[in-house]
């Protein structure tokens, strides 16, 4: 990863990553061909802790008794930036070079299987009240029959983070001149994730990166 997309610092990706509650979780298993890859909502802590709950019949189960470890990755904030933009100012547009501009983090963790049914209770809690603050929902016990029919048919995880890779691509090579250009034709094109890029950009270029 070149210096420019580094984070600045740990609270630029932690930050990020408590606004940004889904991703895929990835794990290889022992001599598996392909890794079992699952799209899922988490709810991460904000420091080494990840929490979760997935159907029994999920796939990752048996990759996981294999070799307790996984990959949660997460993208977003992406969008494309034309050859055009890219081009330096004063020179040809047609020598641009496209690229795309995303901010990602990688978790790499181990990996606890969650199946007591009142550990598996306080993970939907925590994953409710993220997800809907307002309430409106039956709390999460496993003495209620609603949750006792219910909790049977999943398990939690527990991920611990060991390390962390993040990456915010946003133009950190170009000179400031041209970001601030950059910044202006994503305000002009605003595309679905245009404006969420320009943020990053220019927040990036306040700070020096």
């Amino acid at each position: 990863m070149h210096p420019w997309d580094a984070p600045l610092d740990d609270e630029e990706w932690r930050s990020w990553l408590l606004r940004h509650d889904f991703g895929q979780l990835i794990a290889p298993g022992d001599g598996r061909d392909l890794p079992i890859v699952v799209p899922t909502h988490f709810l991460y802590d904000g420091a080494t802790s990840v929490r979760l709950h997935l159907a029994k019949p999920n796939p990752v189960w048996a990759a996981l008794s294999e070799r307790p470890r996984a990959l949660l990755t997460v993208v977003d904030d992406y969008t494309y930036v034309p050859s055009a933009w890219q081009a330096a100012p004063g020179t040809p547009i047609e020598l641009g070079v496209p690229t795309s501009y995303y901010a990602t983090v990688q978790l790499s963790c181990d990996v606890e299987v969650v199946d007591d049914p009142e550990s598996k209770a306080a993970i939907l809690r925590g994953q409710l009240a993220h997800h809907e603050p307002a309430g409106g929902y039956l709390p999460p016990d496993p003495g209620h029959e609603h949750y006792r029919r219910r909790l049977p048919g999943i398990r939690g995880l527990l991920l611990t983070v060991t390390s962390v890779r993040a990456k915010f691509k946003y133009g950190g090579n170009k000179e400031p001149a041209h970001r601030e250009l950059l910044a202006e034709h994503l305000v002009d094109r605003h595309g679905p994730a245009d404006e969420a890029a320009r943020e990053h950009l220019l927040r990036r270029l306040r700070a020096g990166r």
